[in-house]
């Protein structure tokens, strides 16, 4: 059995079971109310793991996201209400930022080998000081206007879905990310440049001197990642319809980071899978919300990330040992 099925399999009897479990101790667990409350959070969140999963699998990391999340979600309302720009040309600006910012990190990784996480961590502290900078710390808002825009992420796509008794809505946003998913899917395992990110991952030096240009690769993996950032935040900011500078955004990027972990992206990169990472970021909402459910203080949430994060470090290790152990003993 491939490792990467059995790293999907085992995050899917995990989820299982917690859903199961939340929903014996909590019934109100299974309202439509707050299943479709899941599927939208983990939507939103699902796009910023897709993202920064293609950078794990470079071996990458970008503690960044959270902030490019704040920033783009402030400048928008910023540019919308404060200084009046068209609805069309804020949102091209704010996205072409992203991916400037993506390019930025990028550059700096690949032309002056600096540390991704040297120069993602430097990102989360000038961006946020930016947004707060530009807003003077005002907290953004979109007031009642700007109905297009709130009806692409917040009204829903599919009205009462199943059930007689159980009957809820499929948000947009849900559909733009099984959208993302499919081409993100296609994309590392149907084309060459998704052979070669998985190549890269695992050793890169090889991956150069086989012909793979790995530079534009790395590049393009930050851009792909700040973009989808870019369009998170504008989806949370409208989801909310408004954003604090101060906190908007904040720790995000670690639930991006293990939602991608836990759908088996290796940060030791050249591993990982677009299926696993949704479902890993399932898992993460669903263990929120069973948090909330079953009257846990709050405050256990990031007790909750922290162990997640390091039981799949952990479990990652043993899988790459056993893996290992297994090759040389069929080798000799």
């Amino acid at each position: 059995m491939p490792t990467a099925f059995k790293k999907i399999l085992g995050i899917s009897i995990l989820l299982a079971t917690v859903i199961i479990y939340t929903s014996i101790q909590a019934p109100s667990f299974l309202s439509a109310y707050n299943i479709q409350n899941i599927i939208r959070w983990t939507s939103l969140f699902g796009i910023i793991s897709v993202g920064v999963s293609f950078v794990i699998i470079t071996g990458g990391i970008d503690l960044s996201i959270g902030s490019v999340i704040g920033l783009i979600g402030c400048l928008l309302p910023w540019l919308l209400v404060n200084r009046g720009w068209p609805i069309w040309i804020a949102l091209i600006a704010v996205l072409c930022l992203s991916a400037c910012i993506g390019l930025a990190h990028g550059l700096l990784i690949t032309k002056l080998r600096l540390q991704p996480f040297v120069v993602t961590l430097c990102g989360l502290l000038i961006y946020r000081g930016f947004t707060r900078d530009i807003t003077e710390d005002a907290s953004q808002g979109y007031g009642t206007g700007y109905v297009l825009l709130k009806h692409l992420v917040k009204d829903n796509f599919v009205q009462s879905v199943t059930g007689r008794h159980l009957a809820f809505d499929i948000p947009n946003v849900c559909v733009f990310l099984i959208v993302l998913a499919a081409l993100a899917a296609f994309v590392l395992n149907g084309t060459i440049w998704g052979r070669h990110l998985f190549a890269l991952g695992r050793n890169q030096e090889a991956a150069r001197f086989s012909g793979i240009r790995t530079d534009r690769i790395v590049i393009a993996t930050y851009i792909a990642c700040s973009l989808l950032a870019g369009v998170a935040g504008i989806m949370f900011s409208v989801d909310g319809n408004s954003a604090q500078p101060s906190n908007f955004g904040n720790f995000y990027e670690l639930y991006a980071i293990a939602a991608a972990v836990l759908g088996g992206c290796s940060l030791r990169g050249g591993e990982g899978s677009i299926i696993g990472v949704i479902i890993g970021t399932a898992l993460m909402r669903v263990l929120y919300n069973a948090i909330n459910l079953l009257g846990w203080k709050t405050q256990k949430e990031f007790e909750v990330i922290g162990f997640v994060i390091l039981s799949a470090v952990i479990v990652d290790e043993i899988i790459r040992r056993v893996t290992e152990s297994r090759r040389q003993g069929r080798s000799q």
